[in-house]
């Protein structure tokens, strides 16, 4: 009785200790993310690589209309960037089950970023962004990020740093269970 009385108040000592943890980890997110806009996705020219070396011209615009009512994914990253190297995995799973275009920060011309992406296997497409503009027109001014832009053309649930794959599928999900209204 005594031992099981132990462990139910040390749990509950650490129970401070983790809504500490949590309440740091929102400030953190939400002073990296001040400068994501609200409201509409901004609209871009896309220069998209793949690994098999094509090249495609589209917009930001013209992509999700691809993916009519869904929501979709854009995933900042760079190929210098270690932290970017770690969601890899992650990225490829989700773009197996969601509409997932990357970005491709101040990582070089068509022809190496499309190295980079057949080296490391990476199936899915990059929009070139050599001088930061697509980024930096998204409120991001650091790599890994991620944000989700609703049915409704809407940008939701931003986030800056490592990002797991569950916190990416949630804030899919979310976005899609929501309906692209309230966020």
């Amino acid at each position: 009785m005594s031992w099981n009385l132990k462990i139910g108040q040390g749990w509950k000592r650490h129970l401070g200790t983790l809504a500490m943890v949590v309440a740091v980890f929102v400030a953190v997110q939400s002073w990296q993310t001040r400068k994501v806009p609200g409201g509409a996705a901004p609209d871009f020219p896309l220069t998209v690589v793949r690994a098999d070396g094509s090249i495609t011209t589209t917009t930001l615009a013209e992509w999700r209309a691809a993916h009519p009512g869904e929501p979709v994914a854009l995933h900042f990253w760079a190929e210098w960037c270690p932290i970017c190297r770690t969601e890899e995995g992650s990225i490829t799973s989700i773009s197996q089950d969601w509409p997932v275009m990357t970005v491709a920060m101040q990582s070089g011309d068509a022809a190496k970023v499309s190295q980079v992406l057949h080296k490391r296997a990476l199936p899915w497409p990059a929009a070139l962004d050599p001088r930061s503009q697509i980024t930096s027109a998204h409120g991001f001014g650091a790599v890994p990020a991620f944000v989700v832009v609703d049915a409704a053309g809407q940008l939701r649930t931003p986030t800056v740093g490592y990002t797991t794959e569950a916190g990416m599928r949630l804030r899919l999900w979310w976005a899609q269970l929501t309906g692209g209204f309230a966020g």
